[in-house]
């Protein structure tokens, strides 16, 4: 049985039995006004953060969700586009399948809001979606792509790629690794598929999003998700899990690098009332810039005495520059 078998496995049983609190960081789920989440879904939510972000579902986009779990997602997708088939959510569990639309149906009864067919429920998976080329708004996945071993999650994102528009986005909540998992953690199946041993690490993640062409990746939030100990999983110390919420952007890299947006700001400190660095970026004297981490860096090289660069806050909403 391959690795993927094993997951389809593990997660057919948690379709039919829930394990509450699976995957999930203890944190409040997401609350939208007018939203009635029936409790079987919630118990089902078999995330390690959020990939529904308000600020990305302006104007009604068409949604591609990729592993559709217990349709809580789908379900707050279809909040922000109310229209049939505006979210299409491929699953390739049929169980899971099944356990989601049964959940929907409740979804129904108690939002008067929304309608069950707002949501498409099809057989699919990460690796050949079934949609045509550049024809998505919005792609979301929530801790699936974690499970993928490095090339089968590098075949994931340039799929990703493929069906989304120009400009479109990739919404992703997957563990990284504070530290590379060790050999022996990495080949055990059923911790691979409770989101416990294949996560990358930080620089390895966001390196595959920018290979598969990805050319700007914004951090939404980055937060403890688990503690591997040393006892339990037989390592020489401790390692921490974290969950990364990320937006990637199917825009081109630009000829200097991808840009990647953690929260950094640069802080013109100098005496004119403002400085032109030009290559793009006016900084006003006292006056805190979103930037890239590439022109932080930058910045701090070129105007070392004149510019303060901050760490990054590992959070970022939009509204900086390259």
């Amino acid at each position: 049985m391959t690795y993927l078998e094993s997951a389809a496995e593990f997660y057919r049983q948690v379709a039919e039995t829930p394990d509450v609190g699976l995957c999930c960081v203890q944190s409040a789920p997401l609350r939208l006004p007018g939203l009635k989440v029936p409790r079987p879904m919630q118990d089902m939510n078999y995330g390690c953060g959020t990939t529904v972000h308000p600020t990305e579902l302006q104007g009604e986009p068409s949604v591609l969700y990729v592993g559709v779990g217990g349709g809580l997602e789908a379900l707050q997708f279809a909040y922000f586009s109310r229209r049939v088939g505006a979210v299409v959510a491929v699953d390739p569990v049929m169980s899971m399948r099944q356990a989601a639309q049964k959940n929907l149906a409740l979804a129904e009864q108690l939002n008067d809001w929304f309608s069950a067919d707002f949501v498409q429920i099809t057989e699919g998976d990460a690796f050949a979606l079934p949609v045509p080329d550049q024809s998505v708004d919005v792609i979301a996945q929530n801790c699936l792509f974690n499970i993928f071993e490095p090339a089968d999650l590098s075949r994931a994102l340039a799929e990703a790629y493929r069906v989304l528009k120009p400009g479109g986005r990739l919404i992703m909540s997957d563990p990284i690794a504070t530290h590379p998992i060790p050999v022996h953690l990495q080949q055990d199946d059923r911790l691979r598929a409770m989101c416990l041993s294949g996560a990358l690490t930080y620089d390895q993640y966001t390196q595959r999003i920018i290979r598969a062409g990805f050319g700007q990746v914004e951090v939404r939030a980055r937060r403890p998700y688990r503690l591997l100990d040393c006892q339990t999983y037989e390592l020489e110390s401790d390692l921490l899990l974290e969950s990364l919420d990320s937006v990637s952007f199917k825009v081109d890299i630009p000829a200097d690098g991808a840009c990647i947006f953690t929260g950094k700001t640069a802080i013109y400190k100098g005496a004119a009332p403002y400085l032109d660095d030009q290559a793009g970026h006016l900084l006003t004297r006292g006056v805190p810039l979103a930037v890239c981490d590439k022109t932080a860096a930058k910045l701090a090289i070129a105007f070392p005495q004149e510019i303060l660069t901050t760490a990054s806050t590992w959070h970022y909403d939009g509204g900086g520059c390259c």
